[in-house]
């Protein structure tokens, strides 16, 4: 199994992966991808290849050195870049290989060079590894800012392609837009509601239809403050924090509405597969 982005293999009809001694295995095949977050796997058959060794990406620090490894502007295979985690928690709205865009959230920022080529790449720390898959880069009139998916946030993914063949995702069914202190000012919010999952923000259509938020009664402009007992803020973003549940499970969803506390017990569905 090789763990990449989902934008690399969006949009391709056919793969061939390429180890770094350069031997080509042209038989790969997508056979997974992770609805809510840039994550995919391909697939090939061959025998003796050794695994990357996965670190813990909670336990990264601003400041602490990394290496960015890639195939830098689809040509310069195995570059390796330097750097350091700059910033944590970081929300992100990506552009895809395919023309679209997705929204990313609690992720690794950091100096180290990230080009395009260089998507699904690891950024390992100096123990070789891995905490982070190299996802973005800032746009025009950036210097040095790239991004990375924490490892442990494929961790989940990767057991569960190993053991079904599939990723299987917790699912509430909300759209939604992280309250920053801007938009919490410029909708006359209360505090409470910073760092909350604003629903249908934008007036899009928030609730997708028969979901279990739907079926719990969530609406269009419900900010969700907190699941069970896990404040949602910078760093404990909606998305981040469903999946550290399982599907099935029953949460407590405080959330406002008409500037009024209230909870509802939800039971998480499946992500559909994509």
């Amino acid at each position: 199994l090789i763990l990449t982005n989902k934008h690399v293999v969006e949009g391709g009809q056919s793969f061939t992966v390429i180890t770094s001694d350069g031997k080509k295995y042209e038989d790969a095949k997508v056979v997974a991808k992770d609805p809510s977050n840039d994550i995919a796997f391909l697939q090939i058959t061959a025998t003796g290849l050794t695994a990357a060794k996965l670190g813990d990406s909670s336990k990264v620090q601003v400041g602490q050195r990394v290496i960015a490894i890639g195939n830098a502007l689809g040509q310069f295979q195995n570059t390796v870049t330097t750097g350091v985690i700059s910033g944590k928690s970081r929300p992100i709205t990506a552009s895809g290989g395919a023309g679209g865009a997705e929204s990313l959230q609690n992720l690794f920022q950091t100096d180290a060079a990230i080009n395009p080529g260089n998507s699904g790449g690891p950024l390992v720390n100096i123990a070789g590894e891995v905490i982070g898959l190299n996802t973005a880069v800032a746009g025009d009139g950036a210097q040095n800012i790239g991004f990375a998916i924490p490892i442990n946030e494929a961790k989940k993914d990767i057991t569960s392609v190993s053991n079904g063949g599939k990723i299987v995702r917790p699912y509430l069914g909300v759209r939604y837009t992280t309250v920053t202190q801007d938009i919490a000012a410029s909708n006359d919010l209360v505090d409470e509601a910073i760092g909350g999952a604003y629903i249908g923000a934008g007036n899009s259509e928030g609730i997708v239809a028969g979901s279990p938020a739907d079926k719990a009664g969530l609406r269009n402009g419900d900010i969700i403050i907190k699941l069970n007992n896990t404040k949602l803020d910078e760093t404990n973003a909606l998305s981040s924090t469903i999946a550290r549940f399982n599907v099935g499970d029953s949460v407590t969803v405080t959330y406002l509405r008409d500037g009024k506390t209230r909870t509802v017990k939800v039971k998480l569905g499946e992500a559909p597969a994509q």
